[in-house]
């Protein structure tokens, strides 16, 4: 708490990779992951998911959150 943290999500095509803090916390596909729509934490099926364009989201899980030096770059 009271540090930052580096966070890289990479997305190609299908394929989604994040690294937190120089860990990967996630490397995978998103079409296999959601197949059946069972994937899914409210096990209903999501329209956009699968978009191959849009908005990308800053969430948090509830709790208050800030970013900095955000950049957003093209494969």
């Amino acid at each position: 708490m009271g540090e930052w943290n580096y966070q890289e999500v990479i997305a190609d095509g299908d394929n989604i990779k994040i690294t937190l803090n120089g860990t990967t916390i996630l490397d995978g596909n998103i079409r296999e992951a959601s197949k059946n729509g069972t994937a899914t934490v409210d096990g209903k099926k999501h329209p956009g998911l699968l978009n191959k364009s849009g908005h990308i989201g800053f969430l948090g899980h509830g709790s208050v959150v800030k970013f900095r030096n955000i950049r957003v770059k093209e494969l």
